[in-house]
Order: structure tokens, then sequence, then C-alpha cells
């Protein structure tokens, strides 16, 4: 299994679920729930669509001679939508469920209640299907794995929080899987210039010293430490580990680290606890 498909389909999902909760919650509150069909018939077609995007994205890969080019600009797209993502979850996360409310309220006919489920669920899955498709070039079965546990797992923790009234600090979740989504992309930053270097070196760029080794660890390829061995598989894809770097991916994996967690960190204690905490109460109010 691909812990990074995991960690970030596991986010992903369960802030799908957060935001199908707080559209339903508020339509039994506001006695609309004969509109409820609506959301789950949004949320199927977000789920479909998000599906056959992947499937797309993988067939694209497939057909491609420039693998490492694609697989370079995928995984550092996929970095900045996924910092994006986190940063923006913990300096507005706590408004959401105003402004999800909001949106429900203007839209009364079951058409337009469908398509912004539609919409704001699949924004959830475009980012998932950006997220994983750099592991996927990689690893596709072990992707797959991931995905799946991912939302199996975010789908159960969901069902215990809003289903059977299961108490759990929202807040501190989404602060300690920030943190962890960050390694995650520090390290597709540094696999994805890897990438990048190797497709310059293949049609005869220079690079200067940014393509030189800055460090190897003189691992070999059959022990379970080499980065794509039984053990430093999982901390390649935790942390970025690598036996071997060049100079480029050294200091933009490490430098990305250190000015991501700075921004997460900063922006969670800046935040009111309340507001997410407030969130749990209201979200329970549809169970």
């Amino acid at each position: 299994m691909n812990i990074g498909a995991f960690l970030i389909t596991f986010r992903e999902a369960l802030e799908a679920a957060i935001i199908v909760a707080i559209i339903i919650a508020y339509l039994k509150r506001t006695k609309r729930e004969q509109q409820i069909k609506s959301v789950w018939m949004g949320l199927g077609l977000s789920v479909l669509a998000s599906f056959a995007l992947g499937v797309a994205v993988l067939k694209i890969y497939g057909g491609l001679e420039e693998k490492e080019l694609f697989e370079g600009l995928a995984s550092y797209l996929a970095v900045i939508v996924l910092t994006s993502m986190i940063y923006w979850m913990a300096t507005k996360g706590a408004n959401i469920k105003e402004e999800i409310e909001s949106k429900v309220s203007q839209a009364i006919n079951p058409l337009a209640l469908t398509a912004f489920t539609f919409i704001v669920v699949f924004r959830e899955g475009l980012e998932t299907v950006l997220f994983l498709t750099p592991f996927a070039t990689q690893d596709l079965g072990g992707t797959l794995l991931g995905l799946i546990l991912g939302l199996a797992g975010a789908l159960g923790l969901a069902y215990l929080i809003y289903g059977i009234g299961m108490r759990i600090n929202m807040r501190t979740f989404f602060y300690y899987s920030s943190i962890l989504l960050i390694f995650v992309a520090a390290g597709l930053l540094g696999y994805g210039t890897h990438e990048l270097i190797e497709f310059a070196e293949e049609e005869g760029i220079s690079l200067g010293w940014f393509a030189q080794t800055a460090y190897d660890l003189g691992i070999p390829k059959d022990s379970i430490w080499y980065h794509k061995g039984a053990v430093g598989s999982i901390f390649a894809v935790l942390f970025g580990y690598s036996t071997k770097m060049e100079w480029g991916r050294l200091i933009l994996q490490s430098g990305y680290m250190v000015f991501a967690l700075h921004l997460v960190i900063r922006a969670y204690k800046k935040e009111p606890q309340l507001s997410l905490q407030g969130q749990r109460g209201v979200l329970r109010e549809g169970t």
C-alpha cells in the first residue's frame, strides 16, 4: 500500500464527508429533508466524474513517450494544489460551515442543489486525482490500494463522528494531518525535481551544479533501506527519503519543507480553536 496515497485520500474524502454532512444537517434543520436526495445525486455524479478523470489521466500517461517530463510536472502541480489546500484549511477552514450554508440557502430548486453538491465534492475529487497521479505513475497497484483504504477509513471515521456521535477534535486532526501532508508534498517536490533533472539530461540540457550529486549513501538496491525497498519506500513516501540526491532536489525539497511547515504551524496557532470545535456540534444536529 502507498501510505502517501492513503493519507491524501483519507484527508480529501473526510473533507468531502464534512461538506456533505453540513449540507444535509442544514437541510434537516431548515425542514428541507425532501431535497436530500439531490445531495446524494450530486455526490454520486462527482464520484463518477472523479473516477473518469483518473482513468483519463492514466491513459494519457500510458501513451506518452517523455514520461519523466510528465511525472515531474505532475508532481509540481500536485505540490502547488496540495499546499494551497492545506493552507486554505488552516486559515479559512473555520468558516466552511457558514459559507456552505449560505450557498445551500440560495440553492432552492433540486437541480441547483445537485449542481452545488457536485461542484464542491468534485473539487475534492479533482484534488485527489492531481495528488495521486505522481504516486500512480510510480506504483499503480499500491496507489489504488491506498485509495481504497483511504476512502474506507474516511467514511468509517465520518460515520463514527456524524452517525454515532463520537467526539473528536477536528482542529487537532487537521493540524497533524496537515503536517504529515507537508512531508508528503516535500517528497513529491523532490521526486518531481529528480524526474525533471533526468529529462534535462536525456535532452542534452546541462543544469550544472543543480544536477550534481549532493550525497550518495551507497545503499545497494536489494537492501530494505534502499528508497524502493520494503522499509525505505515507506520513508520515501512519508518523508521524501532517498539514498541519493542531486543538489537541486535536496535544496528545493528541504527549503519547501521548512517554509511550508512554518506557514501551517503559524496559521493554526492564529486560528481560534472554538471555530472547528463548534462545527462538530452543528454537524451532529442532522444525525
